[in-house]
């Protein structure tokens, strides 16, 4: 494997930690968003997150040099020099499918693409590319800095070859890489976020306020942060995003979205982003 150029293709929450960390292991980095303004504020939150870790001693060289790894660009053309793509996207099929439509015509025939996709299945998005053997979905966790897991799945003529290759990169960051196959939601979301939304139903319902509901699984359950202040920092609408792609893909009511979650989707409470979901939060 002598990947060197890795190109992240969104500047958002999750596709800035996954250059932070590609370029915090040594590899060249192209993050692409659509605007100057998305870009420098991603790369602000990466200084000040590189910032965080050095003080606590936990990055090995100058943060000056992690930077200096990292080029922004709002041209897709530039992934031409890509030598390994990471798509992270808004968790949207149809924003997905435009992205990788075009990005699959810049990049050259032999390079893999991946998708962080948390729910979207990868058969599907690989369908769209012309390259169904290089295509594989790599979903890493929320901060990518800090949690070291990350799901791969592969596609239905993803190659075992192209397996490889993703899993020995993904260890190269320093990650765990745990295998999951191509269902809706794959492992992590199939588990979580049916339990965010058995806790929204349970706010909905009056057993208890969302303080409560939280507490109980923190201190009960030794969760780390409850479902509803979890659902907050991923962000409503991608809750409720994946929770209809489980609905869908299983016809299972068990899937079926609370009314309250999407009533606050609808009403742009989206969690920490919007300042407002189910905790009110200052910016």
């Amino acid at each position: 494997m002598n990947i060197k150029t890795i190109g992240v293709v969104g500047a958002g929450t999750m596709g800035s930690g996954i250059a932070q960390v590609a370029a915090s292991s040594g590899f060249e980095v192209m993050v692409h968003d659509i605007s100057k303004d998305l870009l420098d504020r991603a790369l602000k939150g990466i200084d000040k997150s590189l910032t965080k870790l050095a003080e606590k001693g936990k990055i090995a060289e100058a943060k000056e040099a992690i930077l200096a790894r990292i080029k922004p660009t709002t041209s897709l053309q530039d992934f031409k020099r890509a030598e390994f793509v990471v798509e992270a996207v808004f968790e949207d099929y149809e924003v997905k499918k435009k992205l990788l439509t075009e990005l699959d015509k810049i990049l050259g025939p032999d390079i893999i693409l991946t998708s962080n996709t948390s729910s979207i299945s990868i058969t599907r998005l690989a369908a769209l590319t012309g390259r169904p053997a290089k295509f594989m979905g790599m979903h890493f966790m929320n901060p990518v800095p800090l949690m070291t897991l990350v799901e791969l799945i592969k596609g239905l003529a993803t190659t075992a070859e192209t397996f490889a290759v993703v899993k020995g990169l993904a260890e190269k960051m320093g990650k765990v890489p745990v295998e999951a196959n191509d269902y809706p939601g794959f492992i992590s979301n199939r588990i979580l976020m049916p339990m965010i939304n058995e806790a929204v139903y349970t706010l909905m319902e009056g057993v208890g306020t969302a303080e409560a509901i939280d507490t109980v699984m923190k201190l009960g359950m030794n969760h780390p942060l409850g479902p509803l202040a979890l659902a907050d920092l991923i962000g409503l609408d991608v809750c409720l995003y994946i929770m209809e792609v489980l609905y869908e893909g299983f016809k299972d009511t068990k899937y079926r979205p609370c009314p309250l979650l999407r009533k606050m989707v609808d009403a742009g409470y989206l969690g920490r982003k919007s300042g407002r979901g189910f905790y009110v939060y200052t910016k």
